[in-house]
């Protein structure tokens, strides 16, 4: 996981202040959600899970929401710019991305609430799975929309 935003930063970082920004974000939701995944009561500060499942849903709710009210309506402008298609595909991924958005918001309305460890340890595992498949739209839609109109956009100084 990541990796792949390692990858991601390395392409499209540099192209948008406002994508920059966001895969930052992301890296940081990445590391804080390894740090929990499959940790007992306390990590090795000997900080409970709770203060670090309160950050991870913190930042999970900040990065979901930039991406739809920031870097999606970018990405969709620029596809009607450039009216080359990309549109279609936007319009086909976003119910994708919203039922995705659902999920991590129902895992931050949840958390506090599951009662053992064990729960804790399958919601946050099944969160991975949900980042996994968020990760690879978001990823494929910055490529399809943004990346290819990569040397226009610098052609034009945008």
């Amino acid at each position: 996981m990541l990796e792949g935003c390692q990858t991601a930063k390395e392409r499209w970082g540099g192209v948008s202040e406002i994508i920059d920004r966001w895969l930052n974000e992301r890296q940081e939701l990445i590391v804080l959600y390894c740090s929990i995944n499959g940790m007992d009561q306390f990590d090795d500060d000997k900080r409970p899970v709770a203060s670090k499942l309160k950050e991870l849903c913190q930042i999970l709710v900040d990065y979901a929401s930039a991406g739809h009210f920031e870097v999606y309506e970018q990405l969709i402008q620029e596809a009607r710019e450039f009216d080359d298609g990309g549109i279609e595909l936007a319009h086909a991924m976003l119910p994708k991305l919203e039922g995705n958005t659902s999920r991590c918001l129902k895992f931050n309305d949840h958390c506090e609430l599951l009662c053992s460890l064990q729960k804790l340890q399958e919601a946050v595992s099944e969160l991975g799975e949900t980042l996994e498949e968020r990760f690879s739209l978001e990823d494929k839609m910055i490529e399809i929309l943004h990346e290819a109109h990569r040397e226009k956009l610098t052609g034009h100084n945008v």
